[in-house]
């Protein structure tokens, strides 16, 4: 009986997303905006995720990736998407939404939130996408702070989340400072590096020199950004270990929904093929589980014809 009880219970999701960094090949993370993209990312079998600024910006407020999301709201949406699938998620935290002390109470707040991993980077503020024009980074030494904040910030929360050491100063200063960035990122106890907006392969190759015992991240922004799209297994013998992809699901959710505006303003619905029926819709977003709990729960009055008028 103690045994069954054991073996039933779940896996924490940050030591699931630390065992994928310590094995073999390398492995794809779609970005999720809210609970049912989270779902659906979870039900087409990928064994983690993470939270996209970008797409969270678009989807909540209708604004651009320009620090117009505040850590309330960040932490909001994505606690929502923690509780909505058992995978492990990647957060991002932007810039730590201040200083040091900020850091150290974001990655705390993330914690509590439910996150596997978070995010954070060296921009200024107000931060945006790093693919975009414009970008700033804070100076190194404080950048490295930042990161040694979040490490003292884990240590004291007695958790194991994995931190994400982000330069976008490839595109604010140079190449060569972002490597230096990431050197000293590993040395402040960074889990895994990513620089963003890396523009070539030779680029890429020069990253994963770095630390070499220290995992990478990839990002591949989909649609026209500053990194080449390459596929999993050329980026993997490059060098990487994780690979994110930030915008497909806002892309073509986008797409989708204009074309169905486009046919319902033509006094139409969208044709069948281009979307579930309303009973997978309702499989998805969990009826049948609530049905199958409600039962459990029925009382001898649920079978009772109403009485009220």
């Amino acid at each position: 009986m103690k045994g069954s009880v054991v073996s039933s219970v779940k896996e924490a999701p940050v030591k699931v997303l630390r065992r994928l960094l310590d094995s073999p090949g390398i492995h794809q993370g779609p970005a999720c905006f809210d609970g049912l993209s989270a779902k659906l990312i979870e039900r087409a079998g990928f064994q983690y995720c993470f939270t996209s600024g970008f797409s969270m910006s678009a989807a909540r407020l209708g604004l651009p990736d320009a620090g117009y999301m505040s850590y309330g709201e960040m932490l909001d949406q994505g606690q929502q998407i923690t509780e909505a699938v058992s995978i492990p998620v990647i957060g991002d935290a932007d810039n730590g939404y201040g200083n040091a002390m900020n850091v150290k109470r974001t990655v705390k707040g993330y914690i509590r939130a439910g996150f596997a991993g978070i995010f954070i980077e060296d921009q200024i503020s107000p931060k945006a996408c790093g693919h975009t024009k414009g970008r700033k980074v804070v100076p190194r030494e404080e950048a490295v702070m930042k990161i040694k904040a979040a490490v003292d910030a884990r240590t004291e929360s007695g958790s194991d989340i994995v931190i994400i050491a982000r330069s976008d100063a490839r595109q604010a200063v140079s190449l060569e400072e972002a490597l230096q960035r990431s050197r000293a990122f590993a040395d402040a106890g960074a889990d895994v590096l990513f620089i963003d907006a890396l523009e070539s392969k030779e680029e890429m190759k020069a990253f994963c020199e770095v630390s070499p015992l220290v995992p990478k991240m990839a990002n591949m922004l989909e649609g026209g950004g500053k990194t080449p799209i390459l596929d999993p297994q050329e980026l993997e013998k490059i060098g990487f270990k994780i690979v994110v992809y930030p915008l497909s699901l806002i892309g073509v959710s986008i797409r989708a929904m204009q074309d169905a505006l486009t046919a319902i303003k033509g006094g139409h619905i969208p044709p069948p093929g281009s979307m579930p029926s309303f009973e997978e819709i309702k499989d998805l977003v969990g009826f049948n589980t609530y049905y199958e709990e409600e039962e459990r729960y029925a009382t001898s009055l649920d079978q009772l014809p109403s009485t009220r008028g």
